[in-house]
């Protein structure tokens, strides 16, 4: 098939192959993963040309879908200029990797996450059409302490669009919580109560490509009819994203106006706090603040596990008490990470043909075990968190209290939990002096005997850290 001059076929995808191992010469894997892959065939599909691709066994898809994927599109766009998807199929040729190889499987499930196994690229499809999850609704989501407010602020919102004071309903909290999972279900609540709204969910990033695309093409008015006119519900993944671009902030800021002025609604996620996202303009910052914020935090050891018993039964796996607990323990970091480690635990033992006990789990994600731990950054990120203030702020030379106090706080978890020379300490606040640190830590130790807000403060945030490193 030929289009724009570019004949699709097997000695195109093997350039594609060169090309991108060319740009990644210092990638020694990229290889493996890559060169195993075949072109199977390309067929039209509606408005688009589908590259369907081979790959060896369901474990090479996976890895490929998490770590490729995207790296293959854009390298394909590049001389690929209509609309396209990619899907990756089974063939049943050799591993490239032995299956029986634990640390192969932690490569390959090192970015688990719920993509499907094909990709779409330049989507022109109409805002009504835009893919929402079916899999992701309100029963399919486990509620926890740590997600019960976003849970019904989003509930409450889909059953009432636009009618209450919640708009934009601001969705934060760190990767892999069940932010995007939220967005989902509250589109597909709506479009299943509500079917005559029509409803957009996208990526900021995508929004973005989306808007410089329409300037490029001087189309400006095709994009406001799509976002302004022809949407009543906008879902926003990703929405940290919005300070790249000046012009997008511009158009995002107006959209928003109008949803507001006319009680449609607005449903956006993002991995911070408005004001902690990078150079947002401050009327953007405002209206992002102006209806209701709801955070998601890592979901405590019961939760996980009750999250893993689900998933699980989805997965038709029967997994003993010992087993869910164990990876329970292990999977601190976000629910994305314990389905990971869930999935990969199933793929070991369908590829070995053997039973699931907490051995084989233990050999499985032996290796996990060992590397879970925190960053100073991420103590920086739960402290600007709780105190609502911003990193950066506590890395600046301000001594107002509000900032001072979150600051010297900070300091103090992360000698407690991590240890790190007053030195080392000093240099990730802005290059505070180690006496500075020194003072600080004293400031604290006094201020949790004399002032229990600072002490339930301080212990909240060390049950939070214990979570994700069990120390």
């Amino acid at each position: 098939m030929e289009v724009n001059s570019v004949e699709v076929n097997s000695s195109y995808w093997d350039q594609i192959k060169a090309q991108m191992k060319g740009r990644n010469v210092s990638n020694k894997s990229l290889a493996t993963w890559l060169d195993p892959i075949q072109f199977v065939e390309s067929k039209q599909i509606q408005d688009r040309l589908r590259f369907v691709l081979g790959v060896p066994n369901p474990l090479h898809q996976y890895y490929v879908v998490e770590n490729l994927q995207d790296k293959i599109i854009a390298e394909i766009s590049d001389s690929y200029k209509s609309p396209f998807e990619v899907e990756f199929v089974i063939t049943g040729q050799a591993m490239p990797v032995p299956p029986e190889s634990p640390q192969a499987l932690e490569e390959a499930f090192s970015k688990p996450s719920s993509q499907s196994a094909y990709s779409q690229y330049k989507d022109n499809r109409t805002p009504h059409s835009d893919p929402l999850n079916a899999e992701m609704t309100f029963s399919t989501f486990v509620v926890g302490k740590n997600s019960e407010f976003a849970h019904a602020a989003c509930y409450n919102v889909a059953r009432n669009p636009g009618a209450d004071d919640y708009n934009p309903l601001f969705i934060f909290g760190p990767v892999g919580m069940g932010k995007t999972h939220l967005l989902h279900a509250a589109g597909n609540y709506i479009r299943e109560n509500s079917p005559h709204l029509r409803i957009t969910y996208i990526s900021f990033e995508r929004f973005l490509n989306e808007c410089i695309a329409a300037m490029r093409h001087h189309q400006m008015d095709k994009f406001r009819l799509k976002y302004r006119d022809n949407t009543d519900v906008l879902l926003v993944d990703d929405i940290q994203y919005i300070g790249k671009g000046e012009a997008t902030q511009n158009e995002f800021f107006h959209i928003i106006n109008s949803f507001i002025d006319l009680k449609k609604q607005v449903i956006v996620a993002s991995d911070r706090m408005p004001k902690d996202i990078l150079n947002i303009e401050d009327r953007n910052r405002t209206r992002l603040e102006r209806g209701l914020i709801a955070d998601i935090t890592m979901p405590d050891l019961e939760t996980r596990i009750a999250i893993l018993r689900y998933k699980a039964e989805k997965l038709g796996l029967r997994l003993s008490e010992d087993v869910v607990t164990y990876i329970g323990k292990i999977s601190k970091r976000s629910i994305r990470e314990l389905e990971g480690n869930l999935k990969k635990i199933k793929m070991f033992s369908e590829l070995q043909g053997l039973e699931i006990n907490y051995d084989l789990v233990k050999r499985v994600l032996a290796q996990h075990e060992t590397q879970v731990s925190i960053s100073v950054e991420e103590i920086q990120r739960i402290v600007s968190d709780h105190f609502e203030v911003r990193v950066c702020d506590l890395k600046s030379s301000t001594r107002a209290k509000p900032i001072v106090v979150p600051r010297q706080i900070a300091m103090y978890l992360i000698k407690k939990f991590l240890d790190k020379s007053l030195v080392d300490i000093g240099k990730a606040f802005g290059g505070k002096d180690h006496t500075t640190v020194m003072n600080a830590l004293e400031r604290v130790r006094y201020l949790q005997a004399n002032d229990q807000d600072i002490f339930k403060d301080i212990e909240e945030l060390s049950t939070r850290i214990h979570n994700i490193t069990g120390v």
